[in-house]
């Protein structure tokens, strides 16, 4: 990575991993096109030194809808034994060799996802606690390109669903939001019929965008993208399975009209930078509590922005992740949004801190060190289903 002062310290102990689950309803259910989340849960995760310095990193655990509290037990079970005991060189050496040393559990277990999501989790919080330790806000840390004293970053509204969209949309046009997100891919006359509604509702200038989340297959969303093409819409998200060939994608690209975006569900450097390439593919979207972490995306959003293509973080979970995501999206630069789910969440509200405040649609990070985060864990201590030993 490309760090401002070459003599920061990047090494680090920990010398405790804490591992907490929290659950809070969801009202109104979030839905997409393959399964509505009831409730809305998060897997953080607290890394300490030996001096008592602290880093907060969360885990993406939205489904299976039963599978926070699995992660959460995987996270206290396995990352302590291999992490414990000796003195890193930095997070990225941490980062390769657990992804290393786990390899073969993910093979075993039948579970690289999950595995991947806890590694990830994992390297946030190093990040957060090594620059704590420094006395650096995260994104400067980073080496955010051209960084000011507050870093700005773009937002749009994310997971409107698809009963009474426009009712939400205009909610989140007053509170700031400048740029919106339609979950679409159920049916043909109710999507066209709530692109309507939003686009009345925003307005003919404001960027729109929809998400299919996989509903279709390549010629199913090669339609969809023809009878959407009069809504000017910024990009056509994740309309056919994450697993589609590159193929596919760019054929995709070329018989409809709209832009394509993806990437939540792709996992590794190879993988993300192979679809990036693709013919067609304008928008390129990791998780960063999916995979990679600081020390895979990073690089990954780098590439990304040097093949021309937009690099807009995912996260639609609690305040710790939407917090890296905005922190990502700084230390890469570029244009492109973080996604910031329109629905209540308790779990966001409480852990992004009062420093997340939406003005024309955008947001201002802090110069305080780490990502500034404060997780009030005793404000929601009724909602905790998991927490380690």
């Amino acid at each position: 990575m490309n760090l401002p002062n070459a003599n920061t310290d990047l090494s680090f102990f920990i010398q405790r991993i804490d591992v907490f689950v929290l659950r809070v309803p969801a009202d109104p259910p979030v839905q997409t096109s393959f399964g509505i989340m009831k409730d809305r849960p998060a897997v953080l995760l607290r890394v300490l030194d030996p001096d008592g310095t602290y880093g907060w990193g969360e885990v993406w655990s939205n489904f299976p809808v039963v599978g926070a509290e699995h992660r959460g037990r995987m996270a206290a079970t396995y990352l302590p034994q291999l992490v414990y005991g000796r003195r890193w060189e930095s997070p990225q050496a941490c980062f390769a060799a657990l992804t290393d040393k786990l390899a073969v559990l993910a093979i075993q277990a039948g579970e690289p996802g999950p595995i991947q999501q806890i590694i990830a989790g994992l390297d946030v919080a190093i990040w957060d606690m090594v620059a704590r330790r420094a006395g650096l806000p995260l994104w400067q840390l980073l080496g955010a390109p051209h960084a000011t004293a507050s870093p700005v970053i773009a937002l749009y509204a994310s997971g409107i669903n698809p009963t009474d969209p426009e009712k939400l949309a205009a909610q989140k046009l007053t509170e700031g939001y400048r740029a919106f997100k339609l979950k679409v891919g159920f049916g043909e006359e109710r999507d066209l019929r709530n692109l309507a509604a939003v686009r009345e509702v925003i307005g003919p200038d404001l960027p729109f965008m929809v998400d299919a989340n996989q509903a279709w297959s390549v010629q199913e969303a090669i339609a969809a993208g023809r009878r959407m093409a009069n809504f000017d819409l910024g990009w056509l998200e994740e309309p056919v399975r994450a697993d589609t060939s590159n193929a596919d994608w760019a054929k995709l690209a070329r018989e409809q009209p709209l832009a394509l975006a993806g990437g939540e569900n792709l996992a590794g450097t190879a993988d993300l930078l192979a679809f990036a390439e693709t013919e067609g593919v304008a928008v390129v979207q990791p998780d960063i509590g999916k995979w990679g972490g600081f020390s895979g995306c990073v690089p990954v959003g780098r590439a990304v922005q040097s093949l021309g293509k937009r690099f807009c973080p995912h996260w639609l979970g609690a305040g710790i992740g939407l917090t890296a995501s905005l922190h990502l999206k700084a230390a890469v630069g570029g244009p492109g949004y973080v996604e910031v789910d329109a629905n209540p969440n308790l779990l966001r509200d409480l852990f992004a801190g009062d420093a997340f405040r939406v003005v024309d649609g955008r947001v201002s990070l802090h110069t305080a060190p780490g990502m500034g985060v404060e997780p009030d864990l005793a404000a929601c201590r009724e909602h905790v289903t998991y927490q380690s030993p």
